[in-house]
């Protein structure tokens, strides 16, 4: 009995690493095609997130609200082609939507200034595709956003209504 019980002890004892071990992966010997390519991996160290983009709100160049962006539209190359706008309405009732091309955006990254908090009209630094006179940031700052705080276009509420409504198709 004692020896049946020692047998089974030492069986066990010595299984128990066999069970552990893990299959290497089968390699393969086969050459990699030339057109095969690794992703490699990319740190967003800067930019916008376009999914954040949508619901900015637009102003014109004298602090006047005229919307928020609706949707951002890109080209067949991914690169941005321009920005619907949705002008007036009240909850997305009666909203009128309109085209604006991405040159004809700026977009600022500090608070609009009002009248009564300041005397000048000096408009704040811009970033974007009309004006974009800073260097690029290498690193996020932790309590960045990543989106601006709203854009400007120079165009009043009344002549983005007047422009043809964006369909889409």
């Amino acid at each position: 009995m004692k020896t049946t019980i020692a047998l089974l002890l030492a069986a066990t004892a010595f299984s128990a690493p066999a069970f552990a071990q893990t299959n290497a992966p089968a390699t393969n010997t086969a050459p990699m095609a030339a057109s095969t390519t690794m992703a490699v991996p990319m740190n967003a160290s800067s930019g916008w997130r376009a999914s954040k983009l949508v619901g900015v709100n637009v102003y014109n160049e004298q602090n006047n609200s005229v919307g928020e962006i609706d949707e951002v539209l890109l080209d067949h190359t991914g690169k941005v082609a321009g920005f619907v706008i949705g002008v007036g309405g009240f909850l997305g009732m009666g909203e009128h939507e309109v085209l604006i091309p991405f040159d004809q955006v700026k977009f600022v990254n500090e608070p609009v200034r009002s009248a009564s908090t300041t005397t000048t009209t000096t408009r704040p630094a811009t970033t974007g595709a009309a004006t974009n006179n800073t260097a690029p940031t290498t690193m996020r700052d932790k309590n960045e956003k990543w989106y601006p705080d709203h854009a400007v276009i120079s165009a009043t509420k009344d002549q983005l209504k007047a422009m043809p409504e964006f369909k889409y198709n």
